[in-house]
């Protein structure tokens, strides 16, 4: 009995040997399709913390039980649970990840594109990798439907305008709410002089892994009070377990402008100018007398034939070094990257230098929990280009006639033209920015249950900016400074989030899947700014202000806001099939009224993943098809922070001290809110190598934060009040395709999107920022925000030469006061979009990228000075040489007269139709094969050619159709308002690029 008892226990434990042996398994994981291996991909023994990735050739070993599954993925394809059933060889083959199979970011975590009930577009890093771009705002210009991005201007450093949706604000912002690695950035424009600085360009475009934009309200209202003008959420690149991967990208080109003008050479100008001057009632002896009274040298013009154009343009450079490394182990995965970009700008005295350096790291401290930490430091100095609006705007030299030269014999710079020479300031001025940038995260998540997570996270946005300007002696002109001017202003930033959210998922019965947050945050921005002026400098070589004579001006100044919120959001599934979510944000601000400091911003949304019925299994042409809808409220919050309450300001009395009162009280003031809701189509055919994504929303913003005008007996101009409507209703469409698989592989991507905007009340008001003599866009009720109003060109009476216009019966004058106000145009496009398509043969690669944007109309406010028919001094484009001259000359440009005011008044003259096509992106590239690499020990090697705005196709006969210039004082008001204003603004740089990168 005994041994019959041993004998079965030495059997058992046999058993047990052999089922939990722990055996070495070999193998290699490749793409189903091509058959490549697949570098990096993660092999994780389920339900263990243990894994391990792929070599350079896809081969894995790995040690486990031969009854354990191991879980494959890699990013772009499907993930797969392989049963190992006591294999020592394992040949893995992933599949392309569908477009309903990738996981996309969404507020505070990630979803499943099948799952997401809201309307979002996302972009990764392959789609603007190599686009030769300071900042990731250009690189997704066109790609991304229903977001319309507009660069103002060519200048290096400038603000970029974004509108996901249309402009939802007349008065307060409307620019998206940023959001990197959970950190709420600070992303207003903090210089105190110039034109707006963009603080986005201290993110390094390499460092970023996808981005995602929140577009409706139940994509967004989980970010309540910021969101109405959309979300985009950014998130960087993490490390993976394995094999630390190094790699180095090195990129070098130049620029040139996408156009040149064309202005009159000395002799076309003198005797243009002089027939003006007969045209004007000026004898020939009068009219040369007006010569030596504004320009005593003209008489040089047989001599000097300057091209001030081409003074104000250079060839640009461009260089950027990337290098960076990701790795780990099951345990710990860390990313850390280095970066330099030197750019210099297609405007004289204009470039960008950037140094910036990212470590992200992921600790798993114990089964349960997790910590890491995301942090950037980036150094970014700007030579600033001049405002447009100003005389010291280097493309205002082409005003200056061409017998004039910009040096002297002697090298030395002109000061003796017609207007200031603004090459002085290169010569004898400075206009300098420099940008200190921390961007930190920190981040512990605990799993308290299977189904149940806690995170915390801290986020900091530390911005510290230096501006110093400089300008000489030879600059009085333009400044009113004899002995110098300079100026050093500081802004610093501290603002920082603190985040806690617990997670919920799990699934009940195998069809119920509930997945659920609930959070709270906070966040605290303030702000320190210092500033102080200095004139009479001893001579250039003395710059700083401690050299100035005179300290002549000098203030300091302190701010801050904070938001206390709390949010949740419950999303449910069933059978895989039917979707439903809900979710809200309660949100409080110190920016409001203390009886009205908190709002509540939900969302509800549902979806029929249609494809998964039965009834469809046998329509094998679709292989997805999904409805979606949703409704919800969001808000604005991009206000002045103390708009609301009732201040005073110190004030000097007679050289005592005083206050004075500064802003109307409101108790009362409230954030704008946004209704909206969406309709949207998925459709995937021919197992997604077709995909179409349409959707149509309808957004109602009431309450508009406006600047109302107040009685003059209340001792105030303004109050900041909850008054107006408007209405953004429109269509999206995306298709993606794959045209061709295989060796040759062709994919195209195609983005559509119609916005109508109207502001529906203004209590009767016309809003007209500015001197309204030379401004044209306007705010007014049943109008789009920016729509252009003024007199109706009517062309040149044949007889005479007299610019004419249309009067209130429709009638044509030559009477610019007997003109009727009517609308001329809308600078907002009737639609824009973007189409890539994109080729691959074996190493070889090849992106052709088109941008567009029709329907739009474009004010050039500098007509009345570049294209004024004689009217003064100023040199004029060559097309004034078409103007009228005898009876019956069929022209639109009216006869040239000195001093006539003929046809430069603010007029329809100067307005043109915007629209273009762009081919924005061309790439080129080459990878070399796996042959060559492995003898070389390498990774990878790419080499490629990159052009940027390498094609431009436009009716429009300025410097570029991509142009929207502040040339009045800068609000935020002023700023939403004109749109599609050119005022010698600097065109689009087109871009050459070589570059290189290596895996190691």
């Amino acid at each position: 009995m005994q041994k019959n008892l041993l004998f079965l226990l030495i059997l058992f434990m046999v058993c047990v040997q052999n089922i939990f042996a722990q055996n070495p398994r070999s193998g290699k994981v490749l793409d189903d399709e091509s058959k490549e291996p697949l570098v990096g991909a993660t092999i994780q023994i389920k339900g263990s913390a243990n894994g391990v990735v792929t070599d350079a050739e896809g081969n894995f070993s790995v040690t486990c039980e031969d009854n354990a599954t191991l879980v494959v993925s890699y990013s772009g394809f499907v993930s797969q649970e392989v049963a190992v059933n006591g294999q020592i060889l394992l040949n893995i083959l992933l599949k392309t990840e569908g477009k309903m199979d990738e996981v996309v970011i969404v507020g505070y975590g990630t979803q499943l594109r099948q799952d997401i009930t809201g309307s979002s577009v996302g972009v990764n890093a392959d789609d603007i990798k190599n686009v030769p771009v300071p900042t990731f705002e250009s690189a997704l210009q066109g790609r991304t439907a229903g977001v319309q991005i507009e660069s103002g201007s060519g200048k290096l450093g400038q603000g970029i305008k974004i509108r996901v949706r249309g402009s939802a604000s007349v008065s307060a912002g409307n620019q998206p709410l940023y959001v990197v690695d959970g950190i709420l950035l600070t992303s207003d424009a903090q210089n105190t002089s110039g034109e707006d600085l963009n603080p986005l360009s201290d993110l390094n475009v390499n460092d970023i892994e996808n981005i995602e934009i929140l577009k409706d309200a139940a994509a967004s209202a989980i970010y309540g009070a910021r969101a109405s003008n959309g979300v985009v959420i950014i998130t960087t690149k993490k490390g993976k377990a394995g094999k630390t991967l190094f790699d180095v990208d090195y990129s070098f080109g130049s620029s040139t402008a996408t156009r040149k003008r064309g202005f009159m050479n000395s002799t076309e100008y003198i005797n243009y100018m002089k027939q003006a001057g007969l045209n004007g009632g000026f004898t020939e002896q009068e009219t040369e007398d007006e010569f030596d009274a504004n320009i005593p040298d003209w008489r040089n013009y047989t001599k000097v034939n300057e091209n001030w154009e081409d003074q104000a343009f250079q060839r640009g450079g461009f260089q950027q070094l990337n290098l960076s490394a990701r790795g780990g182990n099951e345990k710990t995965k860390f990313y850390v990257n280095l970066s330099y970009l030197d750019q210099a700008g297609i405007l004289k005295n204009n470039a960008l230098q950037r140094f910036s350096g990212r470590l992200n790291l992921d600790h798993q401290a114990t089964e349960k929990l997790n910590i890491g930490m995301s942090m950037s430091l980036a150094r970014t100095a700007h030579r600033r280009a001049a405002s447009d609006n100003e005389f010291s705007n280097i493309l205002q030299g082409v005003a200056i006639p061409s017998f004039q030269p910009a040096y002297n014999g002697d090298g030395s710079t002109n000061t003796q033209t017609l207007y200031y020479n603004p090459l002085l300031e290169i010569t004898d001025a400075k206009q300098r920015a420099r940008v200190l940038r921390n961007l930190s995260s920190f981040y512990a998540s605990y799993k308290i249950l299977p189904e149940l997570t806690f995170r915390s996270e801290f986020g900091l946005d530390v911005l510290n900016q230096v501006e110093e300007n400089y300008n000489g002696s030879k600059t009085a002109r333009n400044t009113g400074a004899p002995n110098g001017v300079g100026s050093y202003a500081t802004a610093t930033i501290i603002n920082y989030t603190w985040t806690n959210t617990f997670n919920y998922n799990k699934t009940f019965a195998e069809k119920h899947n509930v997945e659920a947050l609930a959070g709270m945050s906070f966040q605290k921005s303030s702000e320190e700014t210092n500033n102080v002026e200095g004139r009479n400098f001893p001579s250039n070589a003395f710059q700083k202000i401690e050299s100035a004579a005179l300290i002549s001006a000098g203030g300091s100044a302190g701010s801050e806001y904070s938001f206390t919120s709390y949010f949740g959001r419950i999303n449910y599934k069933y059978n895989n099939r039917y979707l439903f979510a809900i979710s809200g944000r309660v949100d409080g601000s110190s920016r409001f009224g203390k009886d009205s400091r908190y709002g509540f911003f939900p969302s509800v949304s549902g979806g029929w993943i249609i494809s998964e019925e039965s009834f469809m299994k046998d329509i094998k042409t679709i292989s997805n098809l999904k409805i979606r809808a949703s409704y919800g409220l969001v808000g604005n919050a991009q206000i002045g922070n103390f708009d609301a309450r009732g201040l005073v300001a110190a004030n000097n009395y007679a050289g005592n001290p005083g206050v004075i009162p500064t802003t109307l009280i409101n108790p009362n003031l409230k954030w704008e809110t946004t209704a909206q809701w969406d309709l949207g189509l998925e459709v995937g055919l021919i197992k997604d190598r077709f995909n179409i994504v349409i959707d149509y929303y309808n957004k109602d913003t009431r309450d508009l934060l406006l600047n109302v005008q107040v009685p003059a007996t209340s001792g105030y101009v303004t109050q900041t009040q909850n008054l107006g409507k408007l209405n953004n209703k429109g269509i999206e469409f995306t298709i993606q395709t794959n045209n061709l698989v295989g060796d040759f592989k062709w994919n195209t991507s195609f983005n559509i999107a119609r916005n109508i905007n109207t502001i529906t009340d203004l209590n009767g008001q016309i809003i007209a920022p500015g001197n309204s003599s030379r401004i044209v866009n306007q705010a007014r009720e049943g109008e789009p925000i920016g729509v252009m109003y003024g007199v109706k060109y009517a062309g040149v009476d044949r007889d005479n030469g007299d610019a004419l216009y249309y009067d209130a019966q429709g009638n044509t004058t030559n009477d610019f006061s007997k003109g009727a106000i009517q609308r001329l145009g809308n600078p907002n496009p009737k639609f824009f979009g973007g189409i890539t398509n994109s080729f691959s043969y074996k190493g070889f690669d090849m992106s052709i990228f088109f941008q567009f944007v029709s329907g739009n109309n474009i004010y050039n406010v500098a007509g009345g000075f570049m294209s004024a028919n004689g009217d003064y001094f100023d040199n004029h484009t060559r097309d004034q040489l078409n103007a009228w001259t005898k009876p019956g000359d069929v022209t639109d440009v009216p006869q040239a007269r000195l001093y006539g005011g003929n046809g430069v008044r603010m007029s329809s003259r100067y307005i043109a139709d915007g629209s273009y096509l762009r081919l924005k992106t061309f790439i080129f590239g080459y990878t070399l094969p796996k042959s060559v690499l492995d003898k070389a020990n390498l990774r990878n090697v790419r080499v490629y050619f990159s052009a940027q705005n390498l094609l431009t196709f436009t009716k429009y006969q300025g410097w570029d159709p991509e142009v929207s210039t502040l040339y009045t004082s800068s609000t935020t008001q002023n700023g939403n308002i004109i749109s599609g204003a050119d005022f010698y603004t600097a065109p689009q740089a087109k871009t050459l690029v070589f570059g290189i990168n290596i895996g190691l």
